[in-house]
């Protein structure tokens, strides 16, 4: 199950990405974010009601660690995501994607040190290898023309999307309930609260960007819905399996992303691009197997 899923999410993703990316041209960094949010918590919730019809269940109880690692998981991914949409307007979407990918070496890393998962001499091979695919595409005219920011804004991206997955599997098996509706009710609770979050602070601060937003009307509505099947499938494999082996085979959305780049983005795919995009994906089916 575990697997279906991460392939659903993976490949919802690579379009929910792409069209951040094109929202990302006129609507600022905090307004496209929100995009990923607004219209996902009515589906949430239409599709937790779903289950319920589908297989009956108890009501959920919210324990204070429950609580602390949804709102954990709520801030983290809001950050990640502000992240990877300036990676999307210093780089093409390819490059900008591919390094907020890192999140599966780090969360293969963070897990390891902090949550007890155990990596062969294969496994911490792959890491290695996405280490250099990482640095390999933040390289725009080979290694002397490394862009520390790109690298550091990628990086800094897969750490926090690593450290949402981590928190949203810790959220779901706090709770008492099947695994399918668990992580729904993680998955409506983060989404709720990253929506008012956001809505908030443009209301407050910045009612000109959620102006801007709500102009792209249909790119706002299929960033939306991407973004809440692709979240769906990726918070219901976490409640199946360990972050690191679920966001490893997720490293197939590098394919996924290469191909929505160049055929809709008309966004050209250099050869090194490529062979980083590449060298991520080995090192997932490297860690896999380990």
């Amino acid at each position: 199950m575990w697997i279906y899923f991460t392939l659903l999410a993976a490949c919802m993703q690579a379009w929910r990405n792409a069209f951040q990316s094109r929202l990302s041209q006129d609507v600022g960094v905090v307004g496209v974010t929100l995009a990923r949010f607004l219209w996902a918590g009515p589906l949430a919730a239409l599709y937790l009601y779903g289950l319920y019809s589908w297989q009956e269940a108890a009501a959920p109880n919210f324990e204070l660690d429950t609580i602390s690692y949804i709102v954990g998981a709520a801030l983290m991914q809001i950050l990640a995501t502000a992240l990877m949409v300036k990676l999307f307007q210093l780089n093409n979407f390819a490059v900008g994607a591919g390094l907020a990918k890192s999140e599966a070496l780090v969360a293969a890393i963070i897990g390891t040190i902090f949550f007890g998962t155990s990596l062969s001499l294969l496994g911490w091979g792959g890491v290695a290898i996405g280490g250099i695919a990482i640095f390999l595409m933040s390289a725009k005219n080979g290694l002397r023309g490394l862009s520390i920011k790109t690298l550091s804004l990628g990086l800094a991206s897969g750490t926090c999307f690593a450290l949402t997955s981590l928190w949203v599997r810790e959220a779901s098996l706090t709770l008492e309930l099947p695994v399918m509706h668990r992580a729904a009710w993680v998955l409506l609770s983060v989404i709720l609260l990253q929506t008012l979050l956001l809505l908030a602070y443009l209301l407050w601060r910045d009612y000109a960007t959620l102006q801007a937003l709500l102009k792209h009307k249909k790119l706002l509505l299929l960033t939306s819905v991407t973004s809440c099947i692709g979240s769906i499938g990726w918070f219901t494999a976490m409640a199946y399996q360990a972050v690191p082996y679920v966001k490893t085979l997720g490293q197939v959305e590098v394919f996924f992303m290469m191909l929505v780049s160049y055929f809709w983005l008309k966004q050209p795919v250099k050869v090194k691009d490529g062979l980083g995009l590449l060298l991520i994906a080995i090192a997932a089916i490297m860690v896999m197997w380990a």
